[in-house]
């Protein structure tokens, strides 16, 4: 891994680490109402749909190692079981329905659609802000599920399976933002409409707590 690239996006992280917003903090405790779950995996679901999309869009626009890490982690998405599939297991035992996306969730999608049109660097740029925390993410609504929600297979597999690829995930993105000499800016663009939008989908779901 390019140790400056690394430490680009750590930086431009600073703030925005994901597992540090009070919702993820009281679902690590056990403090979130069953209903918020399930909430919560309404609207994930839209991510989850949305995510092979964009790294098929991704991958056109790259080539080289950039390319191939992209079609890796694609590969990942959507084979046997996909990872909507093992989704759909979680969303389903903690009661989710068919909703449309809320408004935050839908402004997340289009700052990733965002990325991608202003180019490659900032696209790999904006899926890295998030990979670089998934596998600590995961493993915490994992363990959070397993101690306080009665988690337990196939409910939770989707968030076992990604606390142990996603830190592979990171690193091959790391390393494709390494082999295109991307300028930190592309970058920090990227991390930036990412990072954000992330964070104001958590506000929105701890102001529905509020209600």
């Amino acid at each position: 891994m390019d140790t400056s690239i690394d430490s680009i996006v750590r930086d431009a992280l600073v703030g925005r680490l994901l597992l540090t917003h009070p919702f993820y903090r009281r679902w690590e405790e056990g403090d979130l109402a069953p209903e918020e779950l399930a909430r919560y995996a309404e609207q994930y679901r839209h991510f989850e749909s949305f995510l092979p999309e964009f790294l098929g869009h991704l991958a056109e626009v790259l080539d080289g190692k950039a390319r191939d890490a992209v079609l890796d982690n694609l590969s990942d998405e959507v084979g046997e079981p996909s990872h909507l599939m093992l989704f759909e297991q979680f969303a389903a035992a903690y009661g989710a329905d068919r909703v449309e996306a809320s408004p935050a969730m839908s402004a997340l999608l289009e700052c990733y659609r965002t990325a991608l049109h202003e180019g490659g660097a900032t696209a790999m740029g904006a899926l890295v802000a998030y990979e670089a925390q998934a596998a600590e993410i995961a493993q915490s609504k994992h363990d959070g599920l397993v101690t306080h929600y009665g988690g337990a297979a196939p409910a939770i597999d989707f968030w076992a399976v990604h606390g142990l690829l996603e830190q592979e995930h990171a690193k091959w993105t790391m390393d494709a933002l390494s082999s295109m000499s991307p300028r930190e800016e592309q970058i920090r663009r990227g991390v930036d409409l990412v990072a954000d939008a992330w964070w104001r989908f958590l506000d929105e779901r701890e102001s529905l707590a509020l209600v």
